[in-house]
């Protein structure tokens, strides 16, 4: 059976969440089966295996998209995997696995500012009403997501008659420590990784800087001018620490030496942070949404996303360090639940069953 997945969706350069995605799953399903890729830029490649096969076809978000089956159908395919739901099928002479990760954008219809303008006026109308998503899933011969949570929400809203399988996110292999070289000593530091969407809501551990004084907070991501002023008059000031951007070496340097990973988001499709700060044994302090509490499970703390002094009071609870290792143990052991190599033998079976 070949199997070919639409690789189109890797970042060139910094991953986002579904760029990381792509990527993991793509690596772990090469090592279980053979697989080709469709790639709209040849750099995409940086983020595969060596030596996978390859096809350029045009963009996603190109006006080509609706009739991208004719240009997919010229590789032989038996099955094409999708880590969107937004992919065209029209003239497709194969099976088709589409992916959904959230449904934030129903309730928080900002879309993301990296896309062309003509696409973000798309995406808001898409997302005025649940037909054009059940129009979407419907053609697809199975579907796929990253939660339980999703999932249930998905089945909520009766978006497919398809069958819906999770294949959950994972974090990427964390290197070992040299062979003599202690874990780094943790300090009075939190780590936010992500956007800073309006529904990301990192005014909550901002404001909770302000109350916690000896206390840093690492935002990793890239953050406007204007964003960073805004989240430094909530803090004060020393409070924030900003990376704009950090490598995965420094980001995974920075948890190790944090007390907690925080989020007061208000709506996620995974949470793929938490699992990567679990990882290397760090808490998560975290707003309380359902999706948090199926990936955290009891290696987390969970606030109100507008209690402030519930969010400070978990991060002094941190303090004692009977708590911390407690929950640094609870922490690893939840993060070994996700891997790639999981998530890829539940899709594989969904691609050739």
């Amino acid at each position: 059976m070949k199997i070919v997945v639409d690789c189109r969706y890797l970042r060139v350069g910094r991953h986002d969440g579904i760029s990381r995605y792509t990527a993991g799953i793509v690596t772990a399903l090469a090592r279980l089966h053979p697989v080709e890729v469709l790639v709209d830029d040849e750099r995409q490649l940086d983020h595969l295996p060596d030596g996978l096969p390859w096809h350029l076809v045009s963009a996603p978000t190109s006006w080509r998209e609706p009739f991208v089956a004719r240009q997919v159908r010229r590789t032989g395919a038996d099955v094409v995997f999708s880590p969107m739901q937004t992919m065209g099928t029209w003239g497709r002479d194969y099976r088709v696995v589409l992916t959904l990760h959230d449904l934030i954008y129903y309730r928080h219809p900002t879309p993301p500012r990296n896309l062309p303008a003509a696409v973000r006026l798309l995406w808001r109308a898409f997302h005025l009403a649940w037909w054009p998503q059940r129009l979407l899933l419907n053609r697809a011969d199975a579907v796929v997501t990253v939660s339980e949570t999703t999932r249930d929400l998905i089945a909520r809203h009766r978006l497919t008659r398809r069958e819906v399988t999770v294949v959950p996110n994972a974090p990427d292999p964390v290197p070992e420590l040299p062979a003599g070289q202690a874990a780094p000593a943790r300090t009075r530091s939190l780590v936010y990784m992500g956007s800073f969407m309006p529904y990301k809501n990192v005014e909550l551990p901002a404001r909770a800087m302000a109350r916690l004084p000896g206390w840093e907070l690492h935002l990793m991501s890239p953050v406007t001018a204007e964003q960073r002023e805004r989240l430094r008059g909530l803090a004060g000031e020393g409070a924030l620490v900003f990376h704009d951007g950090a490598s995965d070496e420094v980001y995974r340097d920075v948890l190790r030496r944090a007390t907690a990973l925080v989020s007061g988001s208000r709506d996620e499709g995974f949470g793929l942070p938490l699992v990567e700060a679990m990882a290397v044994g760090t808490p998560v302090v975290v707003s309380d949404i359902p999706v948090f509490r199926e990936v955290g499970g009891d290696a987390g703390a969970y606030v109100d996303p507008d209690d402030v002094d519930g969010f400070v009071a978990a991060v002094r609870e941190l303090d004692d360090p009977g708590v911390w290792a407690e929950r640094s143990a609870a922490a690893r052991i939840r993060a070994a639940g996700y891997d790639w190599n999981s998530s890829a033998k539940v899709l594989l079976a969904l691609l050739v069953g």
